[in-house]
Formats: C-alpha cells, sequence, structure tokens
C-alpha cells in the first residue's frame, strides 16, 4: 500500500515566530516555555506541522493495514482553550507519571492543561522522557 498523505505534515513555519503571535499572552508565554523545555528533552530541533503543533523529532510508522507516513515524536499546540500536549505513543500505560503530574485532561495521544502554572514540569519532562523513548522501541525516533 503506498504511503498515506497526512493532513498534519512539518512545514517550514519558525515555531517561535509562531508562538510570539500567539495572542493570549498566559497561551503565548507558557508555548515559549514549552519549546524550550521539549527541545532540551528531546534532543531535537523544533518543527511546525500543520498551522499549530510545535512537534520535536519525527517518526516513520507503518500499520499492519499497510498504511505508513510520518508523524511529529512529540509536542505541543497552544490552543485557545488549553495546551494540547503530544505524548507518542499515546496508548501507553503513563498513569504513574500522570498521578504526579497535576491538574489535566487525557485525550488518547494528547494530554490537556489550562496553564502550566497547573502542573509540575519537573513531572512533564519525565513524561516527555518516557514517552520518547517507548515510542523509539516501536518505530524509530529521528530529526524533523
Amino acid at each position: 500500500m503506498p504511503k498515506s498523505e497526512n493532513k498534519t505534515v512539518a512545514g517550514d513555519q519558525d515555531p517561535r515566530d509562531f508562538l510570539n503571535a500567539v495572542e493570549h499572552p498566559t497561551r503565548r508565554a507558557d508555548g515559549l516555555v514549552l519549546l524550550d523545555l521539549f527541545s532540551k528533552v528531546s534532543g531535537y530541533a523544533p518543527v511546525m506541522w500543520g498551522p499549530s503543533i510545535v512537534g520535536c523529532g519525527r517518526y516513520h510508522y507503518r500499520y499492519e493495514s499497510g498504511r505508513e507516513g510520518d508523524f511529529l515524536a512529540t509536542g505541543f499546540s497552544p490552543r485557545k482553550s488549553n495546551l494540547a500536549i503530544y505524548i507518542m505513543p499515546g496508548y501507553q500505560d503513563y498513569s504513574e507519571i500522570l498521578d504526579r503530574l497535576g491538574k489535566h485532561k487525557l485525550g488518547k495521544s494528547c494530554l490537556y492543561v489550562n496553564k502550566l502554572a497547573d502542573i509540575d514540569l519537573v513531572v512533564l519532562r519525565e513524561l516527555i522522557k518516557a514517552g520518547m523513548a517507548d515510542l523509539n522501541k516501536i518505530w524509530p525516533v529521528e530529526p524533523s
């Protein structure tokens, strides 16, 4: 089966420029903190994925169905209502870490945080590292 075209692909926009243009002052400030945090923890330079996701690293996946493609290894998006934090692979059990994170809501492969002041950034670092390590066991992670 040929490679499928994802809607969310890596682009050329500078992530710092994107974050500096975020209207909400808390989202903008939190996004800039996350930019540095994700870069340092992942070891990869940040890249924009689609119009609103900052991602670090990429992986190539191939499912049993034959569908394959590339996606960000980890990242975040400063949305109007919250910060969406992407931890891949989302189906792993990170409950022990999440129990210590602070106030958040959980999705399939992302978690939602109202503001960084609601969570422990040391625990977020641990979560990012765990997600990157688990993802790398399934699909090798490489620079974007």
